[in-house]
């Protein structure tokens, strides 16, 4: 983990009621790597296999340092130099890409409210709510975990987002300015296709 004192990348904010170093929690904390790893795929625990494709990389020119990854492969980044406060990019390697939080404890967040922040583009509320059903029943301890998770982060659960909240903060992060500083090009110097642009959230 990068604890530099250089500047945040632009729209970048920290969270003081969050511990300022998750990294390691998500990298080792049982209960956290229980819930990350194993509801929200988000597997911080491996570092050394982190790598992205050759050529992917930012058109602005910041870095793009990965430091977790999803079961299919798909990459957390974080954006420009600096700690856990930078934005984080999500990289899939279906050619799409994106910022989905401003910070590791915005993405802590939206992963403990809503691990199926994946399937929210063009979903309807119903349809939205039968996957988080389904989540819910492959994960029928669900809640158990998610507040074991955030207690062990410091995190009071009940003062967790509500998953609207949390999903439409991915919609105004690939609407706003955010999206254009985290442009993210391909090897062959074309931008990956947003995340979310091509069709609206429904929280």
């Amino acid at each position: 983990m990068n604890e530099s004192n250089a500047p945040a990348a632009p729209g970048a904010s920290a969270s003081p009621d969050v511990r300022s170093a998750l990294l390691p929690l998500l990298e080792a904390d049982e209960d956290v790597v229980a819930f990350f790893a194993g509801v929200a795929d988000l597997d911080a625990t491996d570092p050394d296999s982190h790598a992205l494709e050759d050529g992917v990389r930012l058109a602005s020119g910041l870095r793009l340092e990965q430091f977790a990854r999803a079961g299919s492969g798909d990459a957390f980044c974080f954006v420009g130099e600096g700690g856990e406060e930078r934005p984080v990019v999500y990289v899939s390697l279906d050619g799409e890409a994106g910022p989905v939080a401003l910070g590791l404890p915005e993405l802590v967040r939206l992963s403990l409210v809503a691990p199926w922040w994946r399937d929210a583009p063009g979903r309807t509320d119903a349809e939205l709510r039968a996957v988080a059903d389904e989540y819910r029943q492959d994960v029928p301890d669900f809640d158990r975990r998610r507040d074991r998770a955030a207690r062990a982060l410091g995190l009071d659960p009940a003062g967790l987002p509500s998953e609207a909240t949390a999903l439409a903060r991915l919609g105004e992060l690939a609407r706003g300015p955010v999206a254009a500083e985290c442009l993210v090009v391909g090897y062959d110097g074309a931008p990956l296709d947003p995340l979310f642009a091509h069709a609206a959230l429904h929280p």
